[in-house]
């Protein structure tokens, strides 16, 4: 016959084990986890109190108050990130006012460059940009150097810490940590990788030499999916509202559903697309070998304009204040009214324009194949600057970021020069650059190169305290303290 425990002792016992039983696990969720600074994010949780009260803290900061629903529930609460917050791992704390437990979770600050032409609009300008500058870009120097064992033309798209670029031949798209250059995937097409990679929706979407375009898993490289076109495409995809917008040699524009890879439309121009579309305000923006740049319903594909120029446009456009920017193998930078087509004004910079241009501060920034660089007033085409030529060619489109202009040139040199002056700031050898082209973020410079090699440069090779913000310990719950002052979000909204 089984012993009884005394009733006393099974309750203690009881007692002791819930007591050591974990509670309800308090978590909290981050939407996205990685953006620019002053970016909005949201934030919600669960497992804390019935209708507790909760402080919400980017790093040591509180930024709101919610209260928690009668399951301990919170949905979605924006919040901003602050303008200031450097590069790097930030931590965002929800704890419970009354008894102090609480969730915590990592938030990368990144000026991330998600494809060709920086976001949608083919500005090739990164405001984010805050550890670079006039005054100390003299100090880059090479960060790491990466070889790929094939020639590139791709350039860089840099999301989260991740360096995404393509090559020629049969090396494939790459994805490389950006402080150190390790090998982190490498995914084969059927053909060269001339077009950049876009990064949206956690997956690269690039365009083969095969006549696809792909989507690859973002972190591992896997095939997301592919859809065929009817030639090669060398244009860089753009991504907006859930779409990749994409040119192909076979004379067409595509759209295809980011998620799915159906395509949507596909609208023909009168040639070779190899030009990387620009959207903005409800068009597409591309440049067709025909001479002509097509202003395109982004929901329909159907031609809304064209504006006319005396060549083949290789060039990709820039959308900026209600104007298009875009060059032209007739030697001519051009700027398009967005809404009718009309021309505002063009300017001759003496030579073929293959390189896109940049745009920033009322300035349009595009370098031409008699290697010269040239800065024009965004409003009237006035010649702001010409820089002095260079070694060579330059058909690598110039990148802008807090008040330096960055381009690549086929003298196999990187230039830096002074946005407003001119004056060249810092060069480096990289290689013979045909087509790609640098990309700025988070302090670093990231450009690929003929020689086979990809090229990062930073502030005295990375040895800055501008680069010290790598994985970081999150603030102990107890040198947290509420503002009283914030009041909690309504719990209305949180059922």
């Amino acid at each position: 016959m089984p012993v009884r425990q005394p009733r006393l002792l099974c309750a203690v016992s009881a007692f002791l084990l819930l007591a050591a039983a974990p509670a309800f696990a308090i978590s909290i969720k981050l939407t996205p986890t990685f953006d620019h600074p002053g970016a909005k994010i949201d934030v919600s949780g669960k497992g804390f109190g019935a209708d507790a009260v909760i402080d919400i803290y980017f790093d040591a900061t509180e930024e709101l108050v919610v209260t928690a629903n009668a399951r301990g529930k919170f949905r979605k609460h924006p919040f901003q990130i602050p303008a200031g917050a450097s590069p790097g791992e930030h931590w965002v704390t929800a704890v419970e006012r009354n008894d102090g437990r609480g969730a915590q979770r990592p938030f990368l600050v990144s000026a991330s460059w998600v494809e060709h032409g920086y976001d949608p609009r083919g500005m090739r300008s990164n405001p984010y940009e805050t550890v670079l500058s006039p005054t100390n870009v003299d100090r880059l120097s090479k960060l790491w150097v990466a070889q790929t064992g094939c020639y590139i033309e791709s350039s860089p798209a840099v999301v989260d810490g991740v360096v995404y670029i393509g090559s020629e031949s049969d090396c494939g798209l790459f994805a490389l940590d950006a402080g150190t250059g390790a090998l982190l995937w490498n995914a084969s097409t059927g053909g060269n990788l001339e077009s950049t990679p876009a990064v949206a929706n956690g997956a690269v979407y690039i365009g083969s030499g095969d006549g696809k375009l792909y989507a690859f898993d973002a972190k591992t490289g896997a095939p997301i999916w592919t859809v065929q076109t009817g030639n090669s495409i060398a244009s860089s995809p753009a991504v907006s509202g859930g779409v990749v917008y994409v040119g192909s040699e076979d004379h067409n524009v595509y759209a295809v559903d980011a998620a799915s890879g159906a395509v949507l439309w596909a609208t023909a121009t009168g040639n070779l697309v190899e030009s990387s579309p620009a959207v903005a305000g409800g068009k597409v923006y591309v440049g067709s070998e025909d001479g002509l740049l097509y202003a395109l319903d982004a929901a329909t594909g159907a031609v809304l304009w064209k504006g006319v120029t005396f060549n083949g446009i290789l060039s990709s456009p820039a959308v900026a204040d209600g104007a298009v920017y875009v060059g032209s193998g007739d030697f001519n930078l051009y700027a398009f009214d967005a809404n009718t087509g009309a021309t505002l004004w063009s300017a001759n910079t003496g030579s073929y324009v293959l390189s896109s241009p940049a745009v920033a501060n009322g300035v349009v920034y595009i370098g031409n194949d008699a290697g010269r660089l040239f800065a024009y007033d965004a409003r009237t085409g006035a010649l702001v600057w010409r820089v002095v030529q260079t070694g060579n060619l330059i058909r690598s489109s110039p990148a802008v970021a807090n008040g330096v202009v960055y381009v690549g040139s086929a003298d196999g040199n990187i230039y830096a020069f002074d946005a407003v002056t001119s004056a060249q700031l810092w060069s480096a050898q990289s290689g013979v650059i045909d087509d790609s082209s640098p990309t700025v973020s988070d302090g670093a410079i990231y450009i690929g190169s003929l020689d086979q090699h990809i090229y990062a440069f930073a502030l005295d090779g990375g040895d800055h305290a501008a680069y010290r913000h790598g994985h970081t310990n999150p603030p102990s719950y107890a040198s947290l303290h509420p503002n009283l002052r914030l009041k909690p979000e309504s719990v209305g909204r949180n059922p």
